[in-house]
Protein backbone atom coordinates (compact mmCIF):
# COMPACT_ATOMS: atom_id res chain seq x y z
CA UNK A 1 0.00 0.00 0.00
CA UNK A 2 1.44 3.36 -1.08
CA UNK A 3 0.52 5.64 1.81
CA UNK A 4 2.42 8.63 0.42
CA UNK A 5 4.35 9.28 -2.79
CA UNK A 6 5.75 12.82 -2.57
CA UNK A 7 9.13 14.14 -1.52
CA UNK A 8 9.88 16.45 1.41
CA UNK A 9 6.96 18.70 2.27
CA UNK A 10 4.42 16.79 0.20
CA UNK A 11 2.66 18.14 -2.89
CA UNK A 12 1.78 20.96 -3.07
CA UNK A 13 4.76 21.87 -0.95
CA UNK A 14 3.83 24.37 1.74
CA UNK A 15 6.42 27.00 0.71
CA UNK A 16 6.33 26.61 -3.08
CA UNK A 17 4.37 28.70 -5.57
CA UNK A 18 5.45 26.94 -8.77
CA UNK A 19 2.83 26.31 -11.45
CA UNK A 20 2.42 22.69 -10.43
CA UNK A 21 1.91 23.45 -6.73
CA UNK A 22 -0.53 26.22 -7.64
CA UNK A 23 -2.49 23.78 -9.83
CA UNK A 24 -2.60 21.26 -6.97
CA UNK A 25 -3.92 23.92 -4.59
CA UNK A 26 -6.64 24.72 -7.12
CA UNK A 27 -7.60 21.06 -7.28
CA UNK A 28 -6.38 20.64 -10.86
CA UNK A 29 -3.66 18.12 -9.94
CA UNK A 30 -3.83 15.38 -7.30
CA UNK A 31 -2.18 16.23 -3.98
CA UNK A 32 0.36 13.85 -2.47
CA UNK A 33 1.68 13.27 1.03
CA UNK A 34 5.32 12.47 1.87
CA UNK A 35 6.62 9.05 0.85
CA UNK A 36 5.66 6.10 3.03
CA UNK A 37 4.30 2.61 2.36
CA UNK A 38 3.03 -0.50 4.15
CA UNK A 39 3.40 -4.20 3.32
CA UNK A 40 1.76 -7.41 4.47
CA UNK A 41 1.97 -11.08 3.60
CA UNK A 42 -1.34 -12.13 5.12
CA UNK A 43 -3.56 -8.99 5.24
CA UNK A 44 -3.39 -9.10 9.06
CA UNK A 45 0.19 -8.20 10.00
CA UNK A 46 1.29 -4.89 8.48
CA UNK A 47 4.75 -3.32 8.42
CA UNK A 48 5.47 0.31 7.60
CA UNK A 49 8.24 1.26 5.19
CA UNK A 50 9.39 4.56 6.73
CA UNK A 51 7.17 6.89 8.76
CA UNK A 52 6.25 10.22 7.23
CA UNK A 53 5.33 13.52 8.93
CA UNK A 54 1.77 12.94 7.67
CA UNK A 55 1.54 9.41 9.05
CA UNK A 56 -1.54 10.04 11.18
CA UNK A 57 -3.56 11.17 8.16
CA UNK A 58 -2.13 8.38 6.02
CA UNK A 59 -3.15 5.72 8.53
CA UNK A 60 -6.58 7.32 8.91
CA UNK A 61 -7.11 6.86 5.18
CA UNK A 62 -5.99 3.22 5.16
CA UNK A 63 -8.84 1.07 6.45
CA UNK A 64 -6.71 -2.10 6.49
CA UNK A 65 -4.52 -0.50 9.15
CA UNK A 66 -7.32 0.67 11.44
CA UNK A 67 -7.44 -0.79 14.95
CA UNK A 68 -10.26 -3.15 15.89
CA UNK A 69 -11.05 -4.37 19.36
CA UNK A 70 -7.37 -5.10 19.86
CA UNK A 71 -4.26 -2.97 19.32
CA UNK A 72 -4.49 -3.05 15.53
CA UNK A 73 -2.54 -4.78 12.76
CA UNK A 74 0.62 -2.65 12.77
CA UNK A 75 3.64 -4.70 13.84
CA UNK A 76 6.58 -2.40 13.18
CA UNK A 77 8.65 -0.26 10.85
CA UNK A 78 11.45 -0.75 8.34
CA UNK A 79 13.50 2.46 8.00
CA UNK A 80 15.38 2.85 4.73
CA UNK A 81 17.60 5.61 6.18
CA UNK A 82 17.83 8.25 8.90
CA UNK A 83 16.36 11.23 7.06
CA UNK A 84 13.87 13.34 9.09
CA UNK A 85 11.00 12.74 6.66
CA UNK A 86 11.31 9.01 7.30
CA UNK A 87 11.52 9.31 11.08
CA UNK A 88 8.92 11.97 11.87
CA UNK A 89 6.03 9.52 12.09
CA UNK A 90 7.71 7.54 14.88
CA UNK A 91 6.35 10.12 17.29
CA UNK A 92 2.83 9.43 16.03
CA UNK A 93 3.30 5.77 16.96
CA UNK A 94 4.80 6.44 20.40
CA UNK A 95 1.94 4.89 22.41
CA UNK A 96 1.98 1.62 20.45
CA UNK A 97 3.12 -1.35 22.48
CA UNK A 98 5.77 -3.79 21.29
CA UNK A 99 6.58 -2.41 17.84
CA UNK A 100 9.77 -3.61 16.16
CA UNK A 101 11.86 -1.11 14.20
CA UNK A 102 14.55 -2.26 11.75
CA UNK A 103 17.30 0.07 10.54
CA UNK A 104 20.99 0.15 9.64
CA UNK A 105 23.42 0.34 12.60
CA UNK A 106 24.49 3.97 11.93
CA UNK A 107 20.83 5.00 11.87
CA UNK A 108 20.13 3.14 15.11
CA UNK A 109 23.11 4.88 16.73
CA UNK A 110 22.05 8.29 15.46
CA UNK A 111 18.56 7.70 16.85
CA UNK A 112 19.80 7.01 20.38
CA UNK A 113 18.25 10.17 21.92
CA UNK A 114 14.94 9.60 20.13
CA UNK A 115 14.92 5.94 21.13
CA UNK A 116 15.37 6.90 24.77
CA UNK A 117 12.50 9.39 24.55
CA UNK A 118 10.15 6.93 22.83
CA UNK A 119 10.95 4.28 25.43
CA UNK A 120 9.25 6.47 28.04
CA UNK A 121 5.93 5.91 26.23
CA UNK A 122 6.12 2.23 25.25
CA UNK A 123 8.79 -0.48 24.95
CA UNK A 124 9.91 -1.10 21.37
CA UNK A 125 12.39 -3.52 19.84
CA UNK A 126 15.13 -1.84 17.79
CA UNK A 127 16.96 -4.24 15.50
CA UNK A 128 19.76 -4.22 12.96
CA UNK A 129 18.15 -4.78 9.58
CA UNK A 130 21.36 -5.37 7.66
CA UNK A 131 22.18 -9.02 8.45
CA UNK A 132 23.18 -10.82 5.26
CA UNK A 133 20.82 -13.69 6.04
CA UNK A 134 17.92 -11.27 6.27
CA UNK A 135 15.05 -11.48 8.74
CA UNK A 136 11.50 -12.79 8.83
CA UNK A 137 8.51 -10.57 9.56
CA UNK A 138 5.25 -11.79 11.04
CA UNK A 139 2.80 -12.35 8.22
CA UNK A 140 5.20 -14.43 6.14
CA UNK A 141 7.62 -11.89 4.68
CA UNK A 142 11.38 -12.32 4.37
CA UNK A 143 13.46 -9.15 4.12
CA UNK A 144 17.04 -8.48 3.11
CA UNK A 145 18.63 -5.03 3.14
CA UNK A 146 21.09 -3.86 0.50
CA UNK A 147 23.20 -0.71 0.92
CA UNK A 148 22.75 2.15 -1.55
CA UNK A 149 24.81 5.37 -1.82
CA UNK A 150 23.78 8.01 0.74
CA UNK A 151 25.28 10.72 2.92
CA UNK A 152 24.76 10.91 6.70
CA UNK A 153 21.73 12.97 7.76
CA UNK A 154 22.53 16.67 8.09
CA UNK A 155 21.12 16.87 11.63
CA UNK A 156 23.94 14.74 13.05
CA UNK A 157 26.85 16.98 14.15
CA UNK A 158 29.19 13.99 14.11
CA UNK A 159 28.09 10.90 12.15
CA UNK A 160 27.46 8.00 14.49
CA UNK A 161 29.47 5.34 12.67
CA UNK A 162 30.99 4.99 9.24
CA UNK A 163 28.67 2.35 7.81
CA UNK A 164 25.96 2.56 5.20
CA UNK A 165 23.24 5.14 5.79
CA UNK A 166 20.59 4.05 3.29
CA UNK A 167 19.15 0.69 2.34
CA UNK A 168 17.06 -0.80 -0.44
CA UNK A 169 14.82 -3.52 0.97
CA UNK A 170 14.06 -6.74 -0.87
CA UNK A 171 10.82 -8.16 0.53
CA UNK A 172 9.66 -11.65 -0.43
CA UNK A 173 6.28 -13.20 0.29
CA UNK A 174 6.90 -16.80 1.39
CA UNK A 175 3.41 -17.90 0.36
CA UNK A 176 3.35 -16.51 -3.18
CA UNK A 177 7.04 -16.03 -3.97
CA UNK A 178 6.32 -12.42 -4.95
CA UNK A 179 9.25 -10.03 -4.49
CA UNK A 180 9.14 -6.28 -3.90
CA UNK A 181 12.16 -3.96 -3.94
CA UNK A 182 11.64 -0.73 -2.02
CA UNK A 183 14.29 1.95 -2.63
CA UNK A 184 12.82 5.44 -2.17
CA UNK A 185 16.03 7.24 -1.19
CA UNK A 186 18.82 7.06 -3.78
CA UNK A 187 21.72 9.38 -4.41
CA UNK A 188 22.70 7.54 -7.58
CA UNK A 189 21.85 4.41 -9.54
CA UNK A 190 24.14 1.39 -9.17
CA UNK A 191 24.55 -2.03 -10.83
CA UNK A 192 23.29 -3.58 -7.58
CA UNK A 193 19.93 -1.90 -8.15
CA UNK A 194 19.78 -3.27 -11.69
CA UNK A 195 20.25 -6.76 -10.26
CA UNK A 196 17.70 -6.27 -7.49
CA UNK A 197 15.02 -4.91 -9.81
CA UNK A 198 15.63 -7.55 -12.47
CA UNK A 199 15.07 -10.25 -9.84
CA UNK A 200 11.86 -8.70 -8.47
CA UNK A 201 8.21 -8.76 -9.45
CA UNK A 202 7.85 -5.10 -8.57
CA UNK A 203 9.96 -2.17 -7.42
CA UNK A 204 9.11 1.16 -5.80
CA UNK A 205 11.95 3.53 -6.64
CA UNK A 206 13.16 7.09 -6.04
CA UNK A 207 11.75 9.25 -8.85
CA UNK A 208 14.82 11.49 -8.81
CA UNK A 209 17.29 8.70 -9.49
CA UNK A 210 15.48 5.92 -11.33
CA UNK A 211 16.54 5.57 -14.97
CA UNK A 212 13.85 4.93 -17.57
CA UNK A 213 15.58 1.63 -18.21
CA UNK A 214 18.95 -0.12 -18.04
CA UNK A 215 21.43 -0.20 -20.95
CA UNK A 216 20.05 -3.64 -21.81
CA UNK A 217 16.23 -3.34 -21.95
CA UNK A 218 15.89 -7.10 -21.53
CA UNK A 219 17.30 -6.76 -18.01
CA UNK A 220 14.04 -5.24 -16.80
CA UNK A 221 11.57 -7.59 -18.43
CA UNK A 222 8.67 -8.33 -16.16
CA UNK A 223 9.28 -6.26 -13.01
CA UNK A 224 6.63 -3.69 -12.26
CA UNK A 225 8.37 -0.34 -11.73
CA UNK A 226 6.69 2.41 -9.70
CA UNK A 227 8.17 5.81 -8.87
CA UNK A 228 7.82 7.52 -5.50
CA UNK A 229 9.18 10.63 -3.74
CA UNK A 230 7.98 12.92 -6.53
CA UNK A 231 9.19 16.47 -5.98
CA UNK A 232 8.01 19.75 -7.50
CA UNK A 233 8.61 21.14 -10.05
CA UNK A 234 8.97 17.71 -11.67
CA UNK A 235 6.55 17.53 -14.64
CA UNK A 236 5.91 13.90 -13.73
CA UNK A 237 3.46 15.27 -11.14
CA UNK A 238 1.15 16.23 -14.03
CA UNK A 239 -0.67 13.19 -15.49
CA UNK A 240 -1.12 15.06 -18.79
CA UNK A 241 2.55 15.96 -19.25
CA UNK A 242 4.76 14.71 -22.05
CA UNK A 243 7.17 13.43 -19.41
CA UNK A 244 4.46 11.17 -17.97
CA UNK A 245 3.59 9.87 -21.42
CA UNK A 246 7.21 8.97 -22.11
CA UNK A 247 7.46 7.25 -18.76
CA UNK A 248 4.38 5.19 -19.51
CA UNK A 249 5.91 4.14 -22.82
CA UNK A 250 8.92 2.86 -20.87
CA UNK A 251 6.59 0.80 -18.69
CA UNK A 252 7.16 2.86 -15.54
CA UNK A 253 4.19 3.79 -13.35
CA UNK A 254 3.29 6.73 -11.15
CA UNK A 255 0.43 5.88 -8.81
CA UNK A 256 -1.63 8.03 -6.43
CA UNK A 257 -1.47 7.94 -2.66
CA UNK A 258 -3.53 5.10 -1.23
CA UNK A 259 -2.90 2.69 -4.10
CA UNK A 260 -2.85 -0.99 -3.13
CA UNK A 261 -1.32 -3.71 -5.30
CA UNK A 262 -0.43 -7.37 -4.95
CA UNK A 263 2.71 -9.14 -6.21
Amino acid sequence: MLLGTAATGGFPRWNCACALCAAARDGKLPARTPECAAVTGNSRDWWLLNTSPDLRAQLAGAGALWPGRGPGPLRGVLLTDGEPDHLAGLGVLRAAQGLTVYAAPPVLAGLAPARAALARYAPWNWRDGTHKEGFVLSGGLVVTAHPVPAAPPAYLPAPAGDGHWAMAYRIEDLATGGVLVYAPQLRSWTPLLDDLVADADGAVLDAAHCPTGPPDPAAWRGPRRILTRLEDPDPLLDPASTARARLAEAGIEILPDGTEFVL
